[in-house]
């Protein structure tokens, strides 16, 4: 009995910006057309939405297309991959209503407890502009990890309270996983509402799986440089 040959499937590997047919970043129909993989039909195709005007600096930024970084060429070896990495954290960049200084303030202690060097130098000056001061990104890499119990340089670093707790509960989901209740409501008590709060632990997440995939491939050949110094971000800034 013979079998027919397997459809020759596409490899799929770019390792240039001129090589990849993906400049931006499209949509799943898009990459399933291009890559072959079938698109199901969902009921939305039957009455599509009207198309709304773009009117917010955060819709301009979703909508206009960026360049690709060393991330995006190691994804792109998996187009759906990439086209599912692109959704959920641009997500988590883009819609959600957690303050940005606060989730790039999470995304560089996840990078510190992970050693994870492009993503902090890629995080911090976000961090800096979303209105983190200097002293606390430089609290935030330099405070030891609060798993142990001893609270004794973060209750006297200059942190604020929504910032330690915020800190407590990136170290225990990053290095332990599970997250004690007193940490946990310690988040509610000082200020942040239940929609922020799973924002901020999807960023918390979403920010440790981007790590690992960092340091794992060795994406941009960072792991032996060193992380930039808060003085030296404060001053590319300039």
């Amino acid at each position: 009995m013979s079998t027919s040959p397997s459809p020759k499937k596409s490899r799929c590997t770019y390792h240039s910006r001129a090589e990849s047919p993906f400049q931006d970043f499209l949509p799943s129909a898009t990459l399933n057309a291009q890559c072959g993989f079938p698109t199901p039909p969902t009921p939305h195709q039957a009455m599509p939405r009207p198309i709304q005007p773009i009117s917010t600096p955060a819709s301009l930024s979703v909508a206009t297309p960026r360049p690709l970084i060393p991330l995006d060429l190691s994804l792109l070896h998996s187009p759906p991959v990439a086209d599912g990495w692109n959704s959920f954290i641009g997500a988590i960049r883009t819609r959600t209503i957690v303050d940005q200084g606060t989730l790039e303030f999470a995304v560089c202690r996840v990078a510190v407890l992970t050693d994870a060097i492009y993503e902090w130098n890629a995080h911090a000056p976000l961090a800096l502009k979303g209105g983190i001061k200097p002293e606390e990104l430089h609290a935030c890499r330099t405070i030891p990890s609060t798993i142990e119990g001893d609270l004794s340089q973060l209750e006297s670093s200059p942190l604020t309270p929504q910032q330690q707790a915020v800190l407590r509960y990136t170290d225990q989901m990053t290095v332990t996983v599970k997250v004690q209740d007193e940490v946990f409501a310690q988040l509610k008590t000082v200020g942040y509402n239940d929609r922020e709060i799973v924002e901020l632990t999807t960023g918390i997440a979403g920010y440790n799986c981007v790590s690992r995939v960092l340091v794992a491939l060795d994406v941009g050949e960072n792991n032996a440089r060193e992380m930039k110094s808060v003085d030296q971000l404060v001053a590319e800034l300039k």
